[in-house]
């Protein structure tokens, strides 16, 4: 028999032994959470300045990082504060150090205390108080030098001065502390896995829950070790401490040797154990985590009733609030998003720009189907461990979004990255794949859809998408609608639009003092200054201030004018997933043109109207000669129509005549009275005819 099975063996009968069973009945779990990993790393912040300035060792550093006092440390479903029930726990152990209580009996009054908590929750608890006593004990000592209330309370309490007698004592508690800490982070990864979700083998399950049970009763005993030789520090009196020549030579009290002897006894064990126990919880990782990517595999072919198996497993956890709600900071379960169409925004912690960041929002909130689906944001690292910088991004933004974003996204399994990187194809870029309300992936990514259409958007579904962009011109209402209500309204009235850009103050002056002359001759043109997308937000407003913006109709904002060049990539990259190219789509042709117009320096300006399906654009001096030969082409406006009129003026074939073309106009439609009707493929005046339909 090996080293490990004799070690199993003597964990069988550790189970066998009449005290065990009774702490494993004083074991009754009823709902309460505790964010023990939060509240170990807090315990490893105090012992690592107590390690650093008692034993001058930072064996606390490598695996329980410093976290920020800020940080809150979350307790669920207690009718009690985290303070108090360590209070208690406190008081509770003291209060058998100081009578003639038997060991086992201390540690079974224990028990009873925190029978309603989960086991990674019992241990910390108890490490926490011990790590307040600990603590206070500490900060006493360095305080009372200069701090003369210090000194008093030391004086009162009858606390040893001249720590360098118990410097083996301190040393080997510190090393206890530290081995029970590793311990309870393997207990702490166990009781995270999500066993109601993904199955463990039985025998693997019942080695490790097994250890865990020994593992448990083994810090709760060496923390009342801990307890009993921190009180003792006021009441035994210290020999005198020898010292020779040099301090070469030191001589600590029997009784310092004999408490060091027993805590290191006991860290030795605990050791062992942890030797054990993390290679086991490792097998129980491993396992967790294949199981987790067949099921993940394997739903793509099953039916669901609903979106509630999928969601499970992709926040797996034994945690059964692995969301948060980011306005109120409310902490909430996968059972929210029932019956409702969820939106997994996919993405780097720092997610996008301000300027697409504040486009999402906006095509997302506030309008009546709203509650119909939800958007929920789980950020990924770029490798496999988060960094300062993006826990700080995370933080900050899931504090402000109003969706709803994954609790700790550090608690991600391993499987559901790997899956969402290659099954969703996620290379960095953010994405927005949409799980219908039985959880079926209906659009892998409905994020451009949604930055060009909003709420018309909804379900979100692949098919939408390709529905959204049949027959669908590059028109104004397209290119405006979703920017500014101004805008929207304008395109809605049917109103001649101009939409130009340019980083050239004197291309953009001339253009606007030959705008300001057509519209004195009675010319109704609505004017919009776009830009440049790769302006900065300074420069934007020395153009605006340097020329005479008083002439323009509408002065749209930074973030506005961003809008606009963020919605026409989304439009080319969402023409591009549908399949198709410039060569054989006119509205892909189109915009691609209009894109690369905005990395050219020299002006541009588009022309349209909100009741035609059809733009014009023209660059350079081609605008101004357009605007400054008004007097050619401008009487046919009335007649032709703005676009009908330029056409004409540009394009020496285009003829003044009916089409070859139809257009069935219901006779709802305002339309069918007007004295003309231009066509929206040839701008040319149409013919009509009525037909009747039986």
């Amino acid at each position: 028999m090996n080293f490990m099975n004799k070690k199993l063996v003597s964990i069988s009968n550790m189970q066998d032994d009449i005290f065990m069973k009774k702490l494993l009945l004083s074991h009754d779990p009823d709902g309460r959470w505790l964010d023990s990993e939060t509240m170990l790393h807090a315990v490893g912040n105090i012992m690592f300045h107590v390690s650093t300035i008692g034993v001058a060792s930072n064996i606390y550093t490598a695996s329980f990082p410093k976290i920020d006092i800020t940080d809150q440390i979350e307790l669920l479903g207690c009718p009690e504060p985290i303070g108090c029930i360590i209070k208690q726990i406190s008081c509770k152990i003291l209060c058998k150090c100081s009578g003639e209580v038997d060991l086992k009996s201390r540690i079974m009054s224990l028990f009873d205390l925190i029978g309603n908590y989960r086991w990674d929750a019992k241990v910390v608890l108890v490490l926490a108080a011990f790590a307040t006593k600990y603590g206070e004990f500490w900060n006493l000592t360095q305080l009372y030098p200069c701090d003369t209330l210090a000194a008093s309370i030391m004086r009162l309490k009858k606390l040893p001065y001249k720590l360098r007698v118990l410097k083996p004592q301190i040393k080997a508690l510190s090393l206890l502390v530290k081995t029970m800490m590793d311990v309870a982070m393997c207990i702490i990864k166990f009781e995270a896995m999500p066993l109601q979700h993904v199955e463990l083998g039985n025998d693997v399950l019942i080695v490790t829950k097994s250890l865990i049970y020994l593992s448990v009763y083994l810090i709760i005993r060496s923390s009342l070790a801990c307890f009993s030789q921190v009180a003792e520090f006021s009441t035994k009196k210290h020999e005198q401490v020898h010292v020779l020549s040099l301090e070469t030579y030191i001589r600590f009290s029997d009784s310092t040797i004999i408490a060091a002897w027993e805590l290191s006894s006991l860290a030795y064990r605990l050791s062992n154990i942890y030797s054990i126990l993390k290679d086991q919880v490792d097998v129980c990782q491993q396992e967790i985590e294949r199981n987790l990517h067949v099921k993940l595999l394997s739903l793509v072919d099953e039916m669901q009733n609903d979106n509630q198996k999928i969601l499970n497993l992709l926040f797996a956890s034994n945690n059964y609030l692995s969301l948060k709600d980011c306005p109120t900071q409310v902490k909430l379960g996968v059972s929210e998003l029932k019956n409702k169409i969820v939106l997994l925004l996919i993405s780097k912690p720092k997610l996008f720009s301000l300027e697409e960041l504040l486009l999402l929002v906006q095509q997302t909130c506030d309008h009546h189907l709203s509650e119909s689906y939800k958007i929920v944001w789980v950020p990924l690292p770029s490798s496999d461990t988060w960094t300062d910088s993006e826990d700080t991004s995370f933080n900050f933004l899931s504090d402000s979004l109003p969706w709803y974003a994954i609790w700790k996204p550090r608690s991600l399994r391993s499987a559901v990255v790997k899956y969402i990187r290659e099954e969703w194809n996620y290379n960095e870029e953010p994405l927005m794949v949409v799980l219908d309300s039985n959880g079926k992936v209906t659009n892998n990514n409905a994020l451009d859809m949604i930055n060009i259409w909003g709420a018309r958007s909804f379900p979100f579904s692949a098919s939408k998408e390709a529905e959204l962009w049949q027959d669908q011109n590059l028109t104004m209402q397209l290119l405006l609608s979703d920017i500014n209500p101004l805008l929207a309204y304008w395109v809605k009235e049917g109103k001649n639009l101009c939409i130009y850009g340019s980083e050239n103050l004197a291309w953009i002056k001339q253009f606007n003092d030959n705008i300001t002359q057509l519209k004195k001759t009675g010319l109704q043109l609505e004017t919009i200054y776009v830009g440049n997308s790769k302006l900065s937000e300074q420069h934007i407003k020395e153009i605006m201030a340097t020329t005479t913006a008083k002439n323009l109709s509408v002065l749209l904002s930074f973030t506005k004018l961003q809008f606009f060049w963020l919605r026409l990539e989304s439009m080319r990259r969402s023409k591009l997933r549908q399949g198709k190219t410039p060569s054989s789509d006119h509205v892909l042709e189109e915009l691609s043109t209009l894109l690369e117009m905005n990395d050219k320096e020299q002006g541009w300006a588009v022309f349209g109207s909100g009741s035609l399906t059809n733009i014009m654009r023209l660059q350079g001096e081609k605008v101004m000669e357009l605007l400054k030969k008004y007097h050619e082409w401008g009487e046919n406006v009335p007649k032709l129509g703005l676009l009908g009129a330029i056409r004409n003026f540009l394009d020496p074939t285009f003829v003044a005549g009916p089409c070859s073309h139809f257009y069935l106009v219901p006779s709802s439609e305002e339309v069918i009275t007007q004295g003309s009707v231009i066509c929206e493929i040839c701008m040319h005046p149409m013919k009509k005819f009525v037909v009747y339909q039986p």
